[in-house]
């Protein structure tokens, strides 16, 4: 075993080895390869065709739906032992992104050629149930936002999304700038201010220039 394949293992067995088989491991070992994105990186971007897909060991990603127009809105957030299923369907059909995967803290993840998702669909009973809850759970996340945006109130969507990006990030303190609060939200930067002082002063959140602590999730 070589050096990459021992580390490979390694990463695996901090988190994949209590959700694949043994066989499903070795072979991602065999394929896989390690790399790491900085923050702020495009992992995937729409209309591009994906030659691998993660299996995210550390850091977080979040996908983001664009319009034609160019205005975009976040979906929902990839942290460790997350993928994106979407991406799966694409892959598998051979069809081009639809979303587009910006890393929000580094990364650290596994990659692995879309050739062996539909192989390991048929011959892994470990990943196709990989596959649904991750599907499911994307699904889930993806209703939400559209809830969010056909129920609740802007002020109630933004509270949403600092209180995920401080869950995403284990840290109540925010280093965010109200133009990319306001572009996450395809909303104004007028409106995201005007909204986080109400916050500020209902106690929600603590708000001064591009630093928020959120207080109240």
């Amino acid at each position: 075993m070589n050096t990459q394949e021992i580390i490979l293992r390694e990463k695996l067995s901090e988190y994949y080895t209590t959700v694949f088989e043994k066989e499903l491991i070795d072979e991602i070992v065999e394929i896989g390869f390690i790399d790491k994105l900085k923050s702020g990186s495009t992992m995937i971007d729409i209309g591009e065709n994906m030659t691998h897909i993660p299996l995210i060991l550390s850091g977080a990603v979040k996908i983001i739906r664009q319009e034609k127009e160019g205005d975009e809105l976040v979906l929902y957030f990839l942290e460790k032992g997350d993928t994106c299923a979407i991406s799966f369907i694409n892959c598998i059909n051979r069809k081009k992104s639809i979303f587009k995967g910006v890393v929000e803290n580094d990364i650290e993840a596994i990659f692995i050629p879309v050739d062996k998702i539909d192989e390991w669909l048929a011959k892994y009973k470990s990943w196709r149930h990989f596959i649904i809850d991750s599907y499911h759970f994307r699904l889930i996340e993806m209703v939400e936002s559209i809830d969010g945006l056909a129920f609740m109130k802007m002020n109630q969507r933004l509270l949403k999304y600092l209180s995920d990006k401080a869950k995403i990030n284990q840290d109540i303190n925010l280093e965010i700038t109200h133009q990319e609060i306001a572009k996450d939200l395809n909303t104004s930067r007028v409106v995201v201010t005007r909204l986080l002082k109400q916050l500020h002063n209902d106690g929600k959140v603590f708000s001064t220039r591009n630093k928020i602590k959120v207080l109240d999730f």
